[in-house]
């Protein structure tokens, strides 16, 4: 694996967080008119000893933990990857058995205080926004993809601050935050995968008055918790009839010393991330929030912070098979010089390059429109407003929606850009790339599980369907959201031929009256919207630049933006191809 400092080596994200991300609209609504600060200086709580009290501050301060992170990600963690994968994991008699590379990691990151980073400070956590917490699971992506799935369980223990009693949270999430216990999230069984409706794993309430679960639930990352460490574990079960689908869900907190590890999948990648059979046993259980409520409040909410972490995590993923293969295509030589000068592999190193940047346009922008709904809506709850009343709240209405656009939308363009990024660098690297003596081989096994866990590529595009032909309507949000952000500069011809492409594949697809077909070609209005809107913001990128950089660097993002939005117009003109064929010949079938 390539060594370094994962967050200074790599300048496309820097100049995300340099120039690009709106700081000062994400600082204003995440601090809150920097409470936490004004917190310290009333109190001289330790909690919040770090925390900002201005833009620059808050700036400064997102730089430092990133910079960390990427120090100890690029020269810690990333040289052990390999070594970790080929040992693997192990059980015994119920244990699971960890490397000692990867307890090492683990316990370097914990003693440097960076194992928090969604968890708020006065739990213990760094108190960070979601725009932040999206380069932190790409960072450590990058180095291990296993490593950044077991930071992620650590942080479910935001999902506990969103939605538990305040006696619940001080209980559990301070000891997550010190590493004292983990999190898992237990909703998948051995026959309902995504089809989390027809959960049948049984919570009762005892005589005692307490709730008591039996069950088995099947692909449950981290049940076993982290080496001596115990999970936290967010279950979802039934509290209602067989019958009662999903308004009889409920969502409990459960200690994982309580339950059996029956058994760790043996997977095609992610060696030394632990995917557990866990068995209920009238286990001891603690009800969060409102009963019934399980499935299409908690669960969903939780499962949405999953995907947006797996999009990032997918960025992580592609930026390591890109980086590994353009420095193998330098120094292997064939013909005489290096083959990235071949002009098909340039090709394909440069395909690479354009996705990387696109991808990541994606990301963080989907990041942000969590941090313009979230923290706000979520201070208005807890300052007792009704749900119903925060949710009219105009803004929390704009961005709450894009939110639910962009994580589905996100998650899909990632997982499958990844997917073909490393396909892509295993080729660069040709039959040695099909060895395991490469870390390409690795970073190729790890790609393939994005697309599939957390709601597969086909679930994104049923998730995202809806939000882009509502948002596409004459005063849909995605439409008012597209002409403002275009309103910013001067699009390009590319950029206002894509836009009309776009356009006719709604417009067409809107025109297709039957349901199957409209189910069957969703993906391709998916991708073209995706393909469009990444498109926009690199080119809204480009104008954010102009007199901050050297003329280079913009020059570069220019041929970058102009790449990218060629490969896209032939993508979205096959996809309005593919759309009008299809609509003819169900008009040709009905008449004759």
């Amino acid at each position: 694996m390539i060594t370094g400092n994962y967050f200074q080596d790599n300048d496309d994200l820097k100049l995300q967080f340099e120039y690009l991300i709106d700081w000062e609209e994400i600082v204003n609504q995440y601090e809150n008119g920097f409470e936490d600060a004004k917190k310290y200086q009333e109190t001289n709580d330790e909690r919040f000893a770090m925390a900002p009290d201005s833009l620059e501050a808050a700036k400064e301060y997102y730089r430092t933990i990133l910079d960390s992170y990427g120090e100890l990600a690029g020269k810690e963690l990333a040289p052990k990857s390999q070594i970790m994968d080929k040992k693997g994991l192990k059980l015994e008699n119920g244990k699971v058995i960890f490397p000692d590379e990867m307890i090492e990691v683990i316990n370097t990151f914990k003693e440097a205080g960076l194992l928090p980073y969604a968890i708020k400070r006065e739990n213990g956590g760094l108190g960070l926004p979601a725009s932040v917490q999206m380069l932190i699971s790409e960072i450590i992506s990058r180095g291990d993809a296993s490593v950044a799935i077991c930071f992620g369980c650590v942080n479910l223990g935001e999902t506990i601050e969103n939605f538990a009693s305040e006696e619940q949270i001080k209980k559990w999430v301070p000891l997550m935050a010190q590493g004292e216990y983990w999190g898992a999230m237990a909703l998948t069984e051995p026959n309902y995968g995504s089809d989390l409706q027809r959960v049948q794993t049984k919570a009762v309430k005892g005589e005692d008055g307490k709730w008591y679960i039996t069950g088995t639930k099947r692909f449950i990352t981290h049940g076993c918790g982290f080496a001596d460490k115990p999970a936290v574990i967010l279950t979802l079960a039934r509290t209602g009839s067989p019958e009662s689908g999903g308004k009889g869900l409920s969502f409990f907190i459960v200690d994982g010393k309580y339950v059996e590890i029956a058994k760790i999948e043996e997977k095609m990648g992610l060696h030394v991330s632990p995917t557990c059979e866990v068995v209920y046993d009238n286990t001891p259980a603690d009800l969060i929030g409102e009963e019934g409520k399980g499935l299409v409040k908690y669960a969903m909410q939780m499962m949405n912070g999953a995907r947006l972490s797996i999009a990032a995590q997918s960025m992580g993923i592609a930026t390591a098979a890109y980086r590994e293969a353009k420095k193998y295509a330098s120094e292997r030589i064939q013909f005489g010089k290096p083959i990235e000068q071949i002009p098909a592999v340039k090709r394909m190193l440069d395909r690479m390059e354009q996705e990387i940047v696109a991808m990541r346009s994606l990301l963080v922008e989907a990041g942000k429109t969590v941090d313009m709904y979230h923290w706000k809506k979520d201070r208005m709850i807890h300052q007792g407003i009704p749900e119903r009343e925060v949710r009219k709240d105009p803004e929390i209405l704009k961005w709450e929606k894009l939110a639910d656009l962009f994580t589905p939308l996100t998650k899909y363009y990632n997982s499958e850009m990844c997917n073909r990024i490393a396909f892509d660098a295993v080729q660069v690297f040709g039959g040695s790339g099909y060895t395991e003596e490469y870390d390409v081989a690795r970073i190729y096994r790890d790609a393939r599980i994005t697309n599939i866990y957390e709601g597969t590529t086909q679930l994104q595009v049923v998730a995202a369907i809806g939000g882009v032909m509502s948002g596409m309507t004459e005063k849909g949000n995605l439409r008012q959201y597209i002409n403002e952000e275009i309103s910013k500069f001067t699009p390009s011809k590319l950029l206002q031929e894509k836009l009309n492409l776009f356009e006719q594949i709604v417009s067409t697809y809107r025109e297709i009256e039957d349901r199957d077909t409209k189910d069957a070609y969703a993906i391709e209005i998916v991708e073209s919207a995706a393909r469009f809107l990444a498109g926009m913001l690199i080119e809204r990128s480009i104008a954010k630049l102009e007199g901050k950089v050297d003329q280079e660097v913009i020059n570069k993002r220019k041929q970058i933006s102009e790449r990218y939005n060629k490969d896209s117009i032939g993508i979205l003109k096959a996809n309005l191809a593919k759309i009008q064929l299809e609509k003819e010949s169900k008009k040709e079938m009905v008449h004759a």
